[in-house]
């Protein structure tokens, strides 16, 4: 294992350094907000849609889950993939076929048709999250992972973003059905740029000795050195693997409302109109795009610091989690100013914790190789929650005449059994790691 401390590089050095892995990491945030944007678009324009179908609020939860069917059954398939063929290969064709199913939902005669063109656009999205973790452990050193991670994690607050006030002006405009056209044509412009920008870096004309060299100077802290390579076998049996899944599942079953039911609770709920929706909807994803980031940061520099990886990821994502928890509050409050400051507050507070959840696959795999297989188990349990989240809160509303009062407290409780789960469950440390010492329950230090 490498020392982690590490002399600064002489200043000439540093100048000389290429930066080609904040490029990489720009598209990889973008090709998550054209995911986001894409998936979030059915959310903007169900009142729109429901109008012209009759939907009712049981039938328009089953609608908004029916994207996470397919997206969490191709989550480990996607990790495998991944780690076989690598993301220049699988992500861009995964958002050639995330984008042709978002095209043809302009095409829907009912619910039926949306739901199977929803579960096409799960199955091309199902590979995004595990390719930009991949992305990151392969170009980025282990002192850069959180805020990286935070860069592309931020295409999910820019995506629902940009969705409402772009989906609600054109489906105002020119009819909801444009909305999916429009959108699914971004994704054919992003394939070209991955095309000519992305390859491995040893193997990339852009990357010199000093960034090579820096990029691999702790990744050998978290390399496996001896022994057969881990199978997903290995990683089934290990308790760290459900840790990570359940956290995400409890962490989705929340963050699941601001994707699905969010637009429908301000406008039917809330009395909102659309124009004020069109203005003030979008403001929790717009503050939690600085909100990923400076998770990323916080974390990043608090491992730089000299604290545990443990202790530096898991307390900004255990704060993160506890704090938006405050969604909890929403139903008992009259002023929508006040609740639109809960609202953001929740949501910012859910992508502080982002980040270092997103760096999690790559401290605790056992090897490079198993990043993305690892990443997709992660994944699913996320997309798990993503799907009960809506059928969820459908049925709430069905029993309770409409009344959001138990969807709101359902996710705040699901915040904190998240925030649980991180603190008490997950520890930081490669899987094959596992000793005697710790199944005697040895306090670890959680370096990898």
């Amino acid at each position: 294992m490498l020392n982690s401390t590490k002399q600064p590089a002489p200043a000439a050095a540093r100048a000389r350094r290429s930066q080609m892995r904040w490029t990489i990491v720009a598209f990889s945030a973008l090709g998550l907000t054209i995911a986001y944007l894409d998936r979030a678009a059915l959310s903007v324009a169900l009142p729109f849609i429901s109008e012209d179908f009759h939907i009712s609020p049981a039938v328009q939860g089953v609608l908004l889950s029916s994207f996470f069917w397919t997206y969490a059954l191709f989550q480990v398939p996607s990790g495998w993939l991944l780690d076989k063929f690598g993301p220049r290969v699988i992500y861009p064709i995964a958002v050639g076929w995330w984008s042709l199913w978002t095209a043809l939902t302009a095409f829907a005669t009912g619910v039926t048709s949306l739901i199977v063109f929803r579960l096409g656009l799960g199955i091309g999205e199902a590979p995004v999250q595990p390719a930009n973790i991949k992305v990151v452990s392969t170009w980025f050193p282990r002192r850069e992972r959180a805020f990286a991670s935070s860069l592309f994690d931020m295409g999910q607050q820019i995506g629902s973003a940009l969705s409402i006030p772009l989906v609600t002006w054109i489906a105002v405009f020119a009819g909801w059905r444009w909305t999916f056209v429009v959108i699914g044509a971004v994704g054919l412009l992003w394939i070209v740029g991955w095309l000519a920008i992305y390859r491995a870096p040893q193997n990339h004309r852009r990357v010199n000795a000093e960034e090579l060299a820096y990029i691999r100077s702790d990744q050998a802290e978290m390399v496996r050195h001896s022994g057969e390579p881990v199978r997903w076998s290995d990683l089934l049996r290990d308790n760290q693997t459900w840790a990570l899944m359940l956290g995400y599942v409890f962490r989705s079953l929340a963050g699941a409302f601001f994707l699905t039911w969010y637009p429908t609770y301000l406008l039917d709920e809330r009395g909102f109109t659309e124009a004020e929706f069109g203005m003030v909807g979008a403001l929790p994803a717009v503050i939690a795009i600085g909100s990923t980031v400076l998770g990323g940061i916080v974390s990043d520099r608090m491992l730089a610091s000299g604290l545990s990886p443990n202790i530096a990821r898991k307390v900004p994502i255990i704060s993160g989690l506890v704090l938006s928890a405050c969604i909890g509050f929403s139903p008992f409050v009259e002023s929508n100013v006040v609740l639109m400051v809960i609202l953001t507050v929740s949501s910012a507070a859910h992508s502080f914790a982002g980040a270092a959840i997103l760096s999690l696959p790559a401290e605790v795999s056992p090897s490079p190789e198993r990043v993305g297989s690892l990443a997709g188990f992660q994944n699913f349990g996320s997309q798990v929650g993503n799907l009960i989240s809506p059928i969820a809160i459908g049925l709430f509303l069905t029993v309770s005449g409409g009344s959001y009062l138990w969807p709101l407290v359902f996710a705040a409780v699901s915040c904190l059994l998240s925030a649980a789960i991180y603190g008490f469950w997950v520890r930081i440390k490669p899987v094959e790691q596992a000793d005697e010492q710790e199944l005697a329950g040895t306090p670890q230090n959680g370096e990898s």
